[in-house]
């Protein structure tokens, strides 16, 4: 540890290895050691002791809207990457769509890239989108250092990021795998939704049976289909059907390269629960029931569901009208994704460390980071977390960071409290205390 300039300790620090108290020497934004909690500080090092409160890996949230530019009343980068270093985020990837220009071209990521780069509180990186009839710009992406291409497979919500028929799927699919790409997908499907009944109003029951199961169920199937045939490697985003949980189990035996997510709002929140015209809780595809959220929850524990993110999709509190038809379906989690997860596992019997597996390490392998993020071991960014488990707050919409807080939990009381958040051995949040930004934009690694 002579060369560490920074020394951080913690009688619980959870490392590949398990939680331990340990000692995590930095220097040059890097972890150099984990060593034992009374090792001996060198000369001339910074060195913090957080006692009890436990240090974890900074998150990694695959999937953030941060809508900048172009909707930036809708959400933005300073406003965004200041509520995930608040929640304990340290890297984020963000979505196509809803910004103008989408991600869809090189000269739309250089739009993004130019809009974060001194706004960052914490790292970020871009996905690509794969839309009708921009198979030819799918490769210029790659090369230009997107982590992989986003396509819906019905109605996206905004004009400009149209839906992908199963001909156009197969034709991006074919080429995202000819170069060894990541194709990530809503999946719902088109015929189901416009099958299923559609009456609007404020009634959630009636939301709720217009996004059926079913739209997932059929949705997964054609892609699991495609995507073993052509070899493509493909992940589900936001899954909320647990009838789903079979099939994708199947495939992987099956030997398709799949991997799925769910986001917090499924995990935490029921149908049973969602007030009458409170489209606060509006998301598509949409928080099911109980005995639905109890199959998510078996299928993280035995790893047919790999990771949790939030699918933070933000807009102005205007377009959160009371008719569930017609209100913008998103919900806002960046800030407190990792209290609301650890809540709900904890009184489930999980630990922190299932937690920091399901949203940090398999997160960051998902996108190619894994070698950077995701862990506390000597090589990676020190990149941390710093949470104390047994503490509870209330949600304050008005503490929340991100632009607009309009959120689902608000009242709700949740446990650990996030005290500080270190992006590469800096502190970048502390007692709702910000550094000016100094978060990196990242690009996949060839």
């Amino acid at each position: 540890m002579s060369d560490a300039e920074l020394v951080l300790r913690s009688t619980r620090v959870i490392t590949p290895g398990g939680t331990r108290a340990a000692s995590v020497a930095v220097a040059a934004g890097k972890i150099t050691a984990v060593l034992p909690y009374d090792a001996e500080v060198p000369p001339g090092a910074r060195s913090e002791d957080f006692g009890d409160d436990v240090l974890l890996p900074g998150l990694v949230d695959t999937h953030v809207h941060v809508n900048d530019p172009g909707r930036t009343e809708w959400e933005g980068f300073w406003t965004a990457t200041r509520a995930a270093a608040a929640g304990g985020i340290t890297t984020l990837i963000d979505m196509p769509l809803n910004s103008l220009p989408p991600t869809t071209t090189v000269a739309g990521l250089r739009a993004k890239q130019d809009a974060a780069r001194a706004k960052a509180h914490v790292d970020v990186g871009f996905w690509g989108g794969a839309l009708p009839g921009n198979v030819e710009d799918l490769r210029p992406l790659h090369d230009a250092g997107v982590f992989g291409f986003k396509a819906f497979l019905s109605p996206s919500g905004v004009d400009e990021f149209p839906e992908l028929d199963q001909e156009q799927l197969a034709r991006s699919l074919a080429e995202i795998a000819g170069f060894g790409g990541l194709l990530i997908v809503h999946a719902e499907d088109p015929r189901h939704l416009a099958a299923a009944p559609q009456k609007g109003g404020r009634k959630y029951a009636d939301f709720l049976a217009s996004r059926p199961r079913g739209a997932e169920d059929t949705a997964i199937g054609n892609l699991v289909a495609q995507a073993g045939r052509l070899g493509a490697r493909v992940h589900v985003l936001h899954l909320s059907s647990s009838d789903a949980l079979p099939l994708i189990a199947a495939a992987r035996a099956d030997g398709v390269r799949l991997t799925v997510e769910t986001c917090p709002h499924y995990l935490t929140l029921t149908a049973e629960e969602v007030p009458d015209g409170a489209s606060e809780f509006k998301c598509c595809p949409p928080i099911r029931e109980a005995a639905n959220q109890d199959l998510l929850w078996r299928a993280l524990a035995d790893g047919t569901i790999d990771c949790v993110v939030t699918d933070h999709s933000p807009s102005t509190a205007d377009l959160k009208t009371d008719d569930f038809a017609t209100a913008w379906g998103g919900i806002s989690g960046l800030q407190l994704s990792l209290s609301a997860v650890w809540t709900e596992a904890r009184r489930r019997g999980h630990g922190l460390e299932d937690v920091v597996r399901w949203m940090s390490s398999r997160t960051a392998e998902l996108v190619g980071l894994g070698d950077r993020k995701g862990a506390i071991e000597a090589g990676r960014d020190a990149d941390f977390a710093v949470l104390a488990p047994d503490e509870t707050f209330t949600v304050d919409p008005a503490a929340l960071q991100h632009r607009n807080r309009v959120t689902a939990y608000a009242g709700r009381t949740l446990s650990g409290v996030v005290k500080s958040t270190w992006l590469r051995g800096e502190r970048i949040v502390a007692e709702g205390r910000f550094a000016e930004p100094t978060g990196q934009l990242l690009t996949r690694r060839p």
